[in-house]
């Protein structure tokens, strides 16, 4: 069935948002399969594996030919490295400061998508566009930096960035790419080479990949593989293509709010007026964003 243009903003904004929410419980995963003892590389390889046996399944359900050009073969490799460097820069950073912090830096990347498609797209930055980003980032430091106390692990803080360049270069790549084939096409390759890269960097790094010690460690391996792994990727792809890279980023705004509600909800971390208040700035940005749009159409 062939979208309107309102119909492909709406399920656009409807996909950003669930790609941000769902990608914004990495930590969960992340960290309790830490404490059951398992390595940054184990974690990522037995995360972006299970993730990719799921999309195979779910293509030869489809019955969609995985076939593509040398052109599109080299977009996807593209894709599938930008993401390896993405996650595996996050989640080593994880291990030198809160994964609340480590979120709030993340978010840098919409401001640079922002700056790339302007710079390089020529994409006009629109006064709404700008009050969205400051709206959001605003919000997102009142989430983690309202006491002023949060103390940064310096190779910490350029393994984030490096994962939030890295991330909005992904956005921007399919965005920009004539892949003209399913989200679930395009994360076969990328899952692959993800899987493919955990394996190379923990020989690598002379890690040993462990299995995962308990039914509680499947559990959050299983819970990396599906959430923000296939479902954020999926939901991800039709909303850069539908809405487009900049809106996408700026309603990833929703990754830390999902951190903190997480937090909050099951691990009873306190809720304070700087919480209160930065929820409130990044829904108001989230809001601006959706009516830009809705405008637009």
């Amino acid at each position: 069935m062939r979208l309107t243009t309102k119909q492909k903003t709406t399920v656009g904004i409807i996909c950003a948002v669930g790609a941000a929410v769902c990608y914004g419980t990495n930590p969960l995963g992340a960290l309790n399969l830490y404490a059951e003892g398992m390595n940054t590389p184990s974690v990522l390889f037995y995360r972006f594996g299970l993730a990719w046996i799921i999309i195979v399944a779910i293509n030869l359900l489809r019955k969609e030919s995985l076939t593509v050009s040398k052109r599109q073969f080299l977009t996807l490799t593209i894709l599938g490295l930008l993401f390896t460097i993405s996650s595996l820069s996050l989640y080593i950073s994880f291990h030198m400061m809160p994964a609340g912090v480590a979120s709030t830096l993340l978010f840098t990347y919409p401001i640079m998508t922002a700056v790339i498609m302007t710079l390089f797209f020529r994409q006009k930055l629109t006064w709404a566009t700008m009050a969205a980003i400051a709206l959001s980032v605003g919000g997102v430091a009142l989430l983690y930096w309202g006491d002023g106390q949060a103390t940064l692990d310096p190779l910490g803080v350029v393994l984030v960035l490096v994962s939030a360049l890295s991330y909005a270069l992904y956005i921007i790549v399919v965005d920009k790419s004539p892949l003209p084939f399913s989200s679930f096409k395009i994360n076969f390759y990328v899952l692959a080479y993800c899987t493919m890269g955990m394996l190379a960097y923990a020989l690598a790094s002379g890690q040993t990949l462990m299995l995962p010690p308990s039914p509680r460690a499947w559990f959050f391996v299983s819970w990396l593989a599906v959430v923000p792994a296939i479902m954020a990727l999926v939901m991800m792809v039709y909303a850069a293509k539908y809405v487009g890279s900049t809106p996408t980023a700026i309603l990833g705004a929703l990754e830390p709010l999902t951190a903190v509600m997480i937090g909050v909800g099951l691990f009873n971390e306190p809720f304070s007026i700087n919480l209160a208040w930065g929820i409130a700035l990044i829904l108001a940005a989230v809001v601006l964003t959706v009516l830009s749009k809705a405008k637009q159409n």
